[in-house]
């Protein structure tokens, strides 16, 4: 399995034939390299919740990939209807099962929406999306989200072994609540910390974050961007 990181939430996840990019915001975050590079070979396109900073290029990406989208319910209708042909529609604590792989999206604490017509228009729930896949470690992209327990629960579960962690703070859990949630809640190999530093109000690096984990389990790795690395 190879991992990379464009920055902010955004993914890419390849396995066998499949490759996944979650919250391509690529457009505006600080990523200077063309999206046409990074949509190449794109199977399939998740998204975790409705704001701009996470569904980001999903509209190109998805027309120059043919790329399935797979989100809520709100969120594949609305970019259906500006053009995205292939769907799967779900909602929180559903799964599908797709070429290869399963999605399961579970709850995440945060918001979901965007300008709709001019008007701020809800888009269904913010979740956290598992991916599993025959002899694949599973994969837990926790979306934007407060601290909750039933995150020991989700690790039950699903006994995810790499985790997308979102540590910036503001809008998400920060580096000590962050730190908790992998120490506490969360039992995973492979930890990559997200949604921090792409503009001012998130915290600025992950230092403080490296040093609250304490789990001796969990291994955190911090990318560069762009470049793809071997889980």
């Amino acid at each position: 399995m190879r991992i990379t990181w464009y920055g902010h939430s955004a993914f890419k996840l390849e396995f066998a034939t499949t490759s996944i990019l979650f919250d391509p915001f690529l457009t505006g975050s600080g990523y200077t390299k063309d999206v046409s590079e990074v949509a190449k070979g794109v199977t399939h396109i998740c998204l975790t919740h409705g704001h701009s900073d996470h569904v980001g290029d999903t509209l190109e990406i998805a027309k120059k990939s043919g790329a399935t989208l797979i989100s809520s319910f709100e969120i594949v209708t609305w970019l259906s209807e500006q053009g995205v042909e292939k769907v799967e529609p779900m909602n929180t604590g559903g799964s599908v099962k797709l070429d290869g792989f399963t999605v399961t999206l579970v709850q995440a604490f945060h918001s979901s929406g965007d300008l709709v017509n001019g008007v701020f228009a809800q888009l269904g729930h913010p979740n956290g999306i598992i991916i599993e896949a025959p002899g694949e470690p599973t994969v837990y992209h926790l979306g934007d989200t407060g601290l909750f327990s039933d995150l020991k629960l989700i690790q039950e579960l699903y006994q995810p072994k790499i985790g997308f962690v979102p540590i910036g703070d503001r809008f998400t859990m920060g580096p000590r609540t962050a730190a908790y949630a992998v120490n506490n809640f969360l039992d995973l190999d492979l930890v990559v910390p997200c949604h921090y530093a792409t503009f001012g109000l998130l915290v600025p690096d992950a230092d403080e974050f490296v040093q609250g984990v304490k789990n001796p389990r969990s291994r955190i790795v911090i990318p560069e961007k762009g470049k793809a690395f071997n889980a």
